[in-house]
């Protein structure tokens, strides 16, 4: 496993933990580990850190773009900014104009598991709940106390895990 599913399943836990369903986690999940791997690329040549996106409160939860029939609306976790869409009954997360569904994340993540996810998955929602809410609800403090002290132990650990079926 490498970063990219530690941070997947880690984003859908704490998603969880901060009272999203199960399918908007991992729709939540796959969305961020998206933006997180292109701000990975997209920035690595430049030095500077970028500014902030700044959203007021009035506009988070208005419809925001329309691409075709997906309507997005801007959506906040914590500080977090992100695009959703509805779905049927169902809230899911886009970027690039892409929708993350609970079917994306089990195909990029779980799959990679064999039959050993569901040990990944307890063990991301006990380390997330060892964590304040305060710390869940922020995009940098879920970066650097949460995700970043063990992205590299956990993609080892799971790597492990998921060869041994």
């Amino acid at each position: 496993m490498g970063r990219f599913q530690v941070m997947a399943i880690l984003q859908a836990a704490r998603a969880q933990a901060c009272g999203l369903s199960l399918d908007e986690s991992k729709s939540w999940g796959l969305n961020r580990a998206i933006f997180y791997a292109a701000a990975k690329r997209g920035f690595r040549a430049v030095r500077a850190k970028p500014p902030p996106l700044k959203i007021s409160a009035a506009v988070v939860g208005r419809r925001y773009l329309k691409r075709g029939a997906v309507k997005e609306e801007v959506s906040q976790l914590g500080d977090e900014i992100a695009y959703k869409t509805k779905v049927g009954d169902n809230i899911y997360y886009t970027i690039g104009g892409e929708t993350q569904t609970p079917e994306d994340y089990s195909k990029q993540i779980m799959l990679r598991f064999g039959g050993k996810y569901r040990q990944a998955w307890e063990e991301a929602l006990e380390l997330v709940k060892k964590h304040p809410k305060s710390i869940l609800l922020s995009q940098n403090e879920f970066f650097q106390q949460v995700y970043k002290p063990v992205r590299d132990e956990l993609s080892e650990k799971w790597t492990q895990m998921a060869a041994s079926r």
